[in-house]
């Protein structure tokens, strides 16, 4: 799986034993840590994430599966959404019934953007009302039907429904990726709608009609973010600011809502890298205190994606090196990183309030082996068995 026409450096790199080891261990970490139902725990042991599921951290993880040949776990986690959806299906149709009718249910009524395990909402205050999730989820579901030829027909219900909510939904503002401000319509969100969007539409399995809606929302999504959400030739955090988040990243690669030649991209990767880019470390955002600010390795891996998407592998592979370089322990790679804090006056707060940050987090290991494969380095495709032990522990 190593690509020849790359340069005898390159081809080094990717086969780093240490690159390697991250990536098998991420595989199996993930295996380990999936439930029967299909969830995957954010991290098994954070106190804020543990025995959570997200939507927006599932889907990747799942695309990161996917792409790595694990089709059963992809699919269980799939089930797991489907049913957290079709569970929901008369709470959804009122919430779109009240929408179409000028009488959009209050945020706290809407749909959560993360569930317990076994597919409950959980009872602890939490910054819930956020749509970039569902839109992730469709699109994941798309990649991985055409990756592997895969019909749909199991998730249809959940689909329809999925498309209902979010075609009149789309324009409300949110919370972002990162639970915060909620005042605000984010591009980051809005692009993973799109994508989702536009995606399911295109694999043909869908009805025609829905097809269309679908379809339909997605050009009005793209419209608004080129008319509101871009300044000085880059995609903006939320529309209407010239702030940048890192969350845009995954607009160009994995998620192609920008062609990744273009002059948005290239505009938003460089502003990005200017900005938000310690020696290959990258922050979500510039006024960001959450545990201090620090690095983020699964954002230095979307970076690496698209700046692998636009033609620039020797820069991505720094950056999947960089990722490498913060693993820890049995290979585990955390959620951030303190070397290069924002704020540090922040830190001590957060380590008080719920302890050390995330470490291991499912997401990062699954945006690693994105973008390793990505980039070609060879992994073992054998599916080791999940312990059982680890799946009960992160109950």
């Amino acid at each position: 799986m190593i690509d020849k026409s790359m340069q005898g450096s390159t081809v080094t790199r990717n086969g780093d034993p240490a690159v390697r080891s991250i990536v098998q261990a991420g595989i199996r970490l993930i295996l380990e840590q999936q439930t029967p139902g299909g969830a995957y725990p954010a991290s098994p042991s954070f106190s804020a994430y543990a025995g959570y599921c997200w939507f927006r951290d599932g889907s990747y993880i799942a695309d990161a599966m996917s792409a790595a040949g694990h089709i059963e776990s992809a699919e269980r986690f799939f089930d797991w959404c489907s049913n957290a959806l079709t569970s929901r299906a008369g709470r959804i149709r009122r919430i779109v019934a009240e929408s179409l009718a000028g009488r959009p249910v209050a945020g706290d009524q809407m749909l959560p953007t993360r569930f317990t395990l076994d597919g409950a909402e959980g009872s602890d205050d939490w910054w819930d009302f956020q749509l970039d999730g569902y839109g992730t989820w469709l699109w994941a579901l798309a990649e991985h039907s055409a990756r592997h030829d895969r019909p749909l027909e199991r998730w249809t219900e959940a689909i329809d429904l999925t498309i209902d909510y979010l075609s009149v939904s789309w324009q409300r503002p949110c919370y972002d990726w990162w639970e915060e401000s909620a005042q605000h319509v984010h591009v980051s969100t809005l692009g993973c709608l799109a994508s989702g969007l536009a995606s399911i539409a295109q694999t043909g399995q869908i009805e025609e009609s829905l097809s269309e809606r679908a379809a339909s929302t997605a050009h009005q999504i793209r419209r608004r973010v080129q008319d509101e959400g871009v300044q000085d030739a880059h995609l903006t955090k939320w529309l209407g600011t010239d702030t940048v988040d890192a969350s845009l990243l995954a607009l160009i690669a994995p998620m192609n809502f920008l062609p990744p030649h273009s002059p948005l991209s290239a505009g938003t990767i460089a502003v990005i890298e200017e900005q938000l880019t310690v020696d290959n470390g990258v922050h979500r955002y510039l006024a960001d205190t959450y545990y201090g600010g620090g690095q983020w390795p699964l954002l230095s891996c979307f970076l690496g994606l698209a700046q692998a998407a636009s033609g620039n592998r020797t820069r991505a592979h720094e950056l999947l090196e960089w990722a490498a370089s913060t693993a820890g322990a049995n290979d585990e790679l955390p959620e951030q990183v303190d070397d290069h804090l924002l704020d540090p006056d922040y830190l001590q707060p957060w380590n008080e309030r719920w302890g050390s940050s995330a470490n291991p987090l499912l997401w990062s290991h699954a945006m690693f082996i994105r973008l390793a494969i990505a980039l070609g380095v060879p992994y073992d495709t054998a599916d080791p068995t999940p312990a059982p032990a680890a799946k009960e522990s992160a109950k």
